[in-house]
């Protein structure tokens, strides 16, 4: 008998960040590094990644990271970990060609991270641990699951996956596999949740091909279609449309033309050299006009949002839209991105653009819906569920699901991040301890974190703006020259507002008058003096509390 822990380091109660460890007799195994996108409250802030600390302190008994597919919220902390554990990775082909990308885009050295390439037929054994993986449908090829065969039972982690039949071969799921991985007494089952709370859709892919032919039947000149640069099951419906109706294909989107070279290269999208167009900054002997072509407009969350707006107002240097073209959406707002994508089809509608909009209801679902959760847990029968990759809402989605299909309440575990919890003997116990499971905010590069005092002050300047008072003193003859400038960004509109900075400028003499009195001049406790009472009666006199800077030049350096 074995004692079995598992916890999260993030991914439980948000939407990404995905990052969970099973400990097995001491042996730590890391499922996914992924990132989650800020909220607009986190001004600047470009990636929320998570607190790595657990695994760093204890990176000897880590046996490797374990990626189920190559989305961000899955991979995306993944250089920033390497940076600091240099562990084994095991992934699919198509996985680590995406994690080496990210790796490249962060200057590091890919020779020295230890990659192994796995399949769904991939067995690999360690002390008392079997780990095996079978293939899933998602949007993305590559995707598999993966379970950790102990001496107390099975332990699934099946994320973002769904049992659609009308796929591919190389998105479908390896039934055989996963029967395998039935046959055997699984203690626990690990289970996505993202969409939990939906119900089967009588739509699937052929309903999808449906609704594309016809708008590019229906279209006359140039297509555009916007697509989320991660879906490469949904970008390769679009090529194999266009290529039906003999259209020539161009990509745009820095991000999203990394993926699909990326794919490409390894032979999960499909496209024929001599239909890829590569577009030139339009000029005046380049218009980009390419009538019997479909133009992809790619990228992540607001991103193809923002690309069609450009384009619309022609400022984009590709693509210039106009009222013959037709513009296909298959890019529904995501958590975030709801005003952009109104504001979106507004500008389109208003400049007479044909747009189509594919129904939600339309596109393939990425993550499974009741039924297909229930299916699975059927089919692998497990002794206990927990709830991962999800919100609380889904959690409890999937509470009410499993009691559906006779479980107790007490064999559905929810937990929290930073919470540990012990599966010993086979028998579900208890949260035994907590660990620290934050969030690492992350600013442009990788290296940045971010302190709660920086986004406390981005805030301040959206809202307050920011005051600056330059100031020239003689600290030698104790003396102000020259009249103190006072600078607003933000904050007032300095020719209705003469009589305020009159005021600040009259503080800025009298804190410096009472500096004079002293023995020494003490540049410090002068700028911290004045900030403070600048900041006092700039809030008694309007109520706002701006970023106040004092500038100070000593005329005598």
């Amino acid at each position: 008998m074995s004692q079995i822990d598992f916890l999260a380091l993030g991914g439980l109660g948000e939407n990404g960040k995905n990052m969970y460890c099973l400990e097995i007799d001491n042996q730590i195994f890391v499922l996914d590094g992924g990132l989650k996108y800020p909220t607009d409250e986190l001004f600047g802030v470009d990636a929320i990644l998570p607190d790595f600390s657990y695994l760093i302190n204890n990176k000897q008994r880590i046996k490797g990271i374990f990626l189920s597919h190559g989305h961000e919220d899955h991979i995306g902390a993944m250089p920033k970990l390497l940076k600091d554990i240099n562990v084994p990775v095991y992934g699919t082909y198509f996985t680590l060609a995406l994690l080496e990308d990210a790796l490249k885009d962060q200057t590091m050295d890919t020779s020295k991270v230890k990659t192994q390439t796995i399949t769904k037929d991939t067995v690999i054994n360690f002390k008392n641990v079997e780990v095996s993986f079978y293939q899933t449908t998602h949007s993305i090829p590559g995707s598999v699951a993966m379970a950790f065969d102990t001496e107390d039972g099975v332990i699934v982690y099946a994320p973002d996956y769904t049992f659609e039949q009308n796929v591919e071969p190389e998105y479908k799921t390896s039934f055989d596999r996963l029967a395998r991985i039935a046959s055997k007494d699984v203690l626990a089952l690990l289970t996505e949740t993202l969409g939990a709370t939906t119900g089967p859709t009588a739509y699937g892919a052929r309903q999808l091909d449906f609704s594309l032919n016809q708008a590019f039947n229906k279209a006359k000149d140039r297509i555009v279609v916007s697509a989320f640069s991660t879906d490469i099951y949904r970008i390769q419906k679009v090529v194999n449309i266009a290529l039906k109706y003999d259209r020539d294909i161009a990509i745009i989107g820095r991000k999203a033309q990394r993926m699909v070279d990326i794919a490409i290269n390894v032979g999960v999208l499909k496209i024929p050299e001599d239909k890829l167009r590569t577009l030139k900054f339009i000029d005046e002997n380049n218009k980009n006009e390419l009538k019997n072509s479909v133009v992809l407009v790619t990228g992540e969350r607001h991103e193809p949002f923002y690309m069609l707006q450009r384009m619309v107002k022609e400022i984009d240097r590709l693509i210039h839209l106009k009222s013959s073209d037709s513009v296909i959406m298959m890019t529904p707002p995501v958590p975030g991105t709801e005003k952009i994508a109104a504001r979106t089809l507004d500008v389109l509608y208003r400049n007479d653009i044909l747009v189509k909009q594919i129904d939600k209801e339309l596109l393939p679902s990425a993550h499974a819906n009741s039924e297909d959760i229930k299916l699975l847990i059927n089919f692998l029968n497990p002794r206990y569920v927990v709830p991962v990759i999800g919100e609380y809402r889904h959690f409890y989605a999937l509470k009410q699901i499993a009691k559906s299909q006779g479980f107790q309440e007490k064999d559905v575990i929810e937990l929290e991040n930073g919470k540990r919890f012990r599966f010993k003997n086979g028998e579900a116990t208890q949260v035994v301890d907590s660990i620290k499971a934050g969030d690492v905010l992350v600013d442009g590069i990788l290296e940045s974190d971010l302190s709660d005092v920086v986004l406390t002050d981005r805030e301040i300047l959206s809202q307050d703006g920011v005051l600056l008072i330059v100031g020239h003193i003689d600290a030698k003859k104790k003396k102000v020259v020259d009249e103190p400038e006072v600078i607003s960004r933000g904050f007032v509109f300095m020719k209705e507002n003469e009589g305020l900075i009159g005021e600040v400028v009259d503080l800025f003499h009298q804190n410096a008058q009472k500096m004079f009195e002293k023995r020494y001049f003490d540049w410090r406790l002068f700028k911290e003096q004045l900030r403070e009472n600048v900041s006092k009666h700039l809030f008694r006199s309007t109520s706002r509390r701006p970023i106040v800077i004092p500038v100070l030049i000593d005329v005598n350096k």
